[in-house]
């Protein structure tokens, strides 16, 4: 993992330059040493879920949501936290894959003089956004503001609702686990994946409004069942996750501002450390297995969202 993280950073300098604007940020606050001790491990647990969202496509909200769970924070306080959070990691993470997609078309039209290769994968990615997010942001705006009462009604039983959709979605991944060994991938969406994947983009809006996490995992299940390279729909996964909680973030904003803010402070920028790493956590290690334990993951916070 070090090595990873040393790889991952000699080499942007900008990264080092965002690095120092947050210790700026921090030094000028009253007490910041207070501040530092009382929230620097937040840090880590940011770097964790960011790590997990941007592995597997799934929101940083299952690492999040029941980590402030069991530190008694207000349910409307984590949904808004978890959203600002996911804002940093997320769009980090949407950034590197994009460089990583970019990488691998520069690297088949410098050895063949064509697009083809390893890039012939990812040639639905752009296809896949432009009907994701629409529907996606749709079903968050939705959820927020046309559903709103019904939202903060599903909001007062957090944690039963987030055990619920958990445990489905860790089955849904345990499912998905056999078919990511398959030697040939999909390239093409066909006219019913185009159909079927707004309508799960929209109700994972919906879901994603209500817990923070949702859509980035369903679309990501369901293009692996359809047989599509897994990197290429983590990466989708990814990417569409990023536009969906920006689309969230300004109800917490504005009309809850219900943000930890120095909470943010710590796990935001851990988030962003993650996005960074999570590429090359995927491609370092074992799909399968990265699937593996992260489902199980999943099933136990569910599990204990449920009995808690």
């Amino acid at each position: 993992m070090l090595t990873i993280f040393r790889r991952t950073f000699s080499s942007h300098p900008y990264r080092v330059a965002l690095a120092i604007t947050w210790l700026t940020l921090i030094f000028s606050l009253p007490n910041s040493f207070q501040i530092i001790s009382d929230y620097i491990g937040f840090l880590f647990v940011g770097i964790i879920g960011a790590i997990f969202a941007n592995s597997t496509g799934a929101g940083g909200g299952v690492v999040f949501v029941p980590f402030f769970n069991q530190i008694d924070m207000q349910n409307s306080a984590i949904i808004a936290t978890s959203f600002a959070i996911q804002c940093c990691g997320m769009t980090a993470g949407a950034l590197t894959w994009h460089y990583h997609r970019q990488s691998l078309l520069a690297d088949d039209n410098a050895s063949t003089g064509k697009t083809g290769g390893d890039s012939d994968q990812w040639l639905y990615v752009n296809k896949g956004l432009l009907i994701t997010i629409p529907f996606s942001i749709l079903g968050i705006l939705t959820a927020q503001f046309a559903l709103s009462e019904y939202t903060q009604q599903m909001q007062t039983s957090l944690h039963v609702a987030f055990g619920v959709f958990s445990i489905l979605l860790a089955i849904a991944i345990f499912g998905s686990i056999p078919l990511l060994n398959r030697q040939k991938s999909a390239i093409n969406l066909l006219p019913i994946d185009m159909i079927l994947l707004g309508i799960i983009a929209f109700f994972g809006g919906v879901i994603t409004a209500w817990l923070s996490v949702g859509v980035g995992e369903l679309i990501a299940v369901y293009l692996i069942l359809r047989g599509f390279n897994v990197t290429s729909a983590i990466a989708l996964a990814v990417i569409l996750s990023a536009f969906t909680v920006w689309s969230a973030i300004f109800n917490h904003l504005f009309i809850t501002q219900a943000i930890y803010w120095n909470i943010l402070l710590f796990a935001g920028a851990g988030a962003i450390i993650g996005g960074v790493i999570a590429k090359r956590v995927v491609l370092y290690f074992c799909v399968v297995k990265l699937k593996l334990f992260f489902a199980t993951w999943v099933f136990i916070m569910g599990t204990v969202g449920l009995i808690t």
